[in-house]
Order: C-alpha cells, then structure tokens, then sequence
C-alpha cells in the first residue's frame, strides 16, 4: 500500500476528528451565555464540557504533527501562508482555555462577565479561522514555482475558504447545542433543543452552498460525500424534532465530518492549490516524507492511535451522565 496517500488520508482523519470531538466543544463555548441565563446555568453548560475539551483539543496538535512529519513541504507553505492566522488561532484557543479556569476563580459579576466573554470570542473565531484555513486548501493560495506563498493575510480570505470557515462555525453551534440537549437537562435543556432547531436550518442552508462550491471546484467525485453531509443534517432535524438528543448528536457529528472530510477528498492528489498556476500546486507525491519515515510512523500510529481512541471513548462513557442545574448535584460537581 502507497504510504504517502495513507497519510493523507490519515492527516485528513486528524483534521475530521478535531472538528467532530471539539466542534461540540467550541459550539458550548460560543453558546454559553444565550442558553444559560443566570450564573447557575452558565457553569451547568460549562461543566458539560470540563472533562473533554482539553482530551479534543490535542487532535489539533496531533494534525499538524502529522502534517509535519508526513509532509513537511505542505507543512511549510500552508503554515507559512497562515502565519498570522494561526497566531490569531492561538490567541483565541489561550484565551478559550484560561476563561475554563478563570471564571471561577472570583465570585464577582465583572470578573465572570469578562471570562464568559472571552469564552465567547475564542470558541467562535477559532473555527472560523481553522475552517476558512482549510477552504483556502482547495480555493487556492498564491504559491510560486518554489512553494512559497506570495500573498497577504488578506490573500487568505478567499470567498470559498470564508464559506467554508462559516459553514463550520454554524455546524459547531449546531454540534454544540444538540450535545447540551443530550447532556442537560431542565431549562438549559430546553432552551439548547430550540437553539439546535433554529441552527438546523442555517446549517442546512450552508452546507448545501459548500457542498456544491466544493463539487465544482474540485472537478472529482466526491458527490456521494457531499450528499451524505445533506441528508444526515436532514435526519438530525428530525431527530431533534421528536425529541431523540442522543441520535440527533451523533447525526451532527456526522455532517460535520462529511463536510471537513469532502474538502480533502476533492482536494487529492493535491495537498495545496496554486492561485497562481496550476503547475505550481503542491501534490501528495511531491511534498511527501521518504519511506523509512511514512513506515516508523505507520507503526507508531498503529501501536499509539487506538490508545487514544480508547482512552477518549473511557473518559466519555465515565462523564455521560447529565448535568443537572439542581444546587445539590450541582455543588458536587465542579464550578468553572
């Protein structure tokens, strides 16, 4: 088996799963303050997530450790191409994970009030500068002969790539309100289902324009996965309209998967397209690792990759009950 395309799929498995496990997480963060409307509330949506988003947030390391390792000259350009974007990703993902920490850390109003709200900013511009990153994959960058971008951060905000970057902000919300409709229960619930049921159609809406975007601009078949994106955000609709939190989750989950991993399959044999001339696009082939080092990470990621998995899968099934907004349960879980 060709161990340059096993990694790209393996890459574009990395990329999916990030988005699927800490999409739910980022769609919380943004959420937070609309479905809860008292402190009580807010710290109910925010423990939902506590024992996960950090566990989620590590696939974003481990894809670009990936990308690194496999293709370095990807690696290289798209990363050079992104140098501010990234800086302002990590920005929004710092001040994300100290505002879990922070907001309770002062029993005042003020101080809570500006945690939430950098909760807020960095759980929404983190995927939306992550999705309009991977639009800019196949939307085309201005690269030259030498695999060296040409361009401006402004050069990054390609019409598709900002599709892209909010059609997978939308989903996150999305992801992130049918997870709270699993995990609450109460007023939070309820108010998360009807968030959910309003996003749906944003998203469908969405995803309908990307995924024929994405169709014509890839020129290959990736029709079947498109469709799949469509039709599963469909039936989590309805899923969410009888009531079934734990199918319309998983259905989410799904679409936001179909949708990442169409972008990647419309974008191969290419890594990263040229704006500037087609000849200068950079390829599997040609951006790959050698041999020996696709093989040693073969066997790493074989020995190392279904730890994770299960790991992760343990720690979900621990924390799968509900958190309830009762003071009793409440004051035995953790206040963030």
């Amino acid at each position: 088996m060709d161990l340059q395309i096993v990694w790209f799929v393996v890459v574009a498995v990395f990329w999916t799963g990030f988005f699927v496990l800490e999409g739910f997480d980022f769609g919380v963060g943004a959420l937070h303050r609309l479905i809860g409307r008292d402190e009580t509330e807010r710290r109910v949506v925010v423990n939902s997530i506590g024992p996960l988003w950090d566990g989620n947030e590590v696939w974003l390391i481990v894809a670009g450790a990936a990308m690194f390792a496999a293709f370095p000259a990807w690696y290289a350009t798209w990363f050079s191409a992104l140098y501010l974007a990234l800086v302002l990703v990590l920005v929004a993902l710092i001040v994300r994970g100290v505002s879990f920490e922070f907001r309770g850390k002062v029993d005042a109003p003020r101080w809570r009030s500006t945690w939430s709200g950098t909760l807020t900013f960095g759980s929404v511009l983190a995927p939306l500068l992550i999705g309009i990153g991977l639009g800019d994959l196949l939307a085309g960058l201005p690269i030259d002969a030498d695999g060296e971008f040409t361009g401006s951060f402004w050069s990054l905000l390609t019409p598709y790539g900002l599709l892209m970057g909010v059609t997978l902000l939308a989903l996150c919300l999305l992801h992130g309100a049918t997870f709270l409709g699993l995990k609450t229960d109460g007023d939070v619930r309820a108010r998360a289902l009807a968030r959910a049921s309003g996003l749906r159609w944003l998203a469908l809406v969405l995803v309908i324009v990307a995924a024929g975007w994405t169709w014509a601009l890839s020129g290959r078949s990736v029709l079947s996965t498109l469709l799949l994106a469509v039709a599963v955000l469909g039936v989590a609709g309805a899923a969410l309209s009888v009531g079934r939190d734990g199918r319309a989750f998983a259905l989410t989950a799904v679409t936001i998967g179909a949708t990442v991993a169409a972008v990647f399959a419309g974008l191969y044999p290419h890594v990263l397209v040229s704006s500037t001339d087609a000849a200068n696009s950079l390829t599997v082939a040609g951006t790959a690792s050698g041999d020996y080092a696709l093989t040693v990470m073969t066997w790493v990621a074989v020995v190392l990759f279904p730890v994770v998995l299960l790991y992760q899968g343990w720690t979900a099934y621990v924390f799968r009950a509900r958190i309830t907004s009762r003071p009793a349960a409440l004051s035995a879980s953790e206040s963030v």
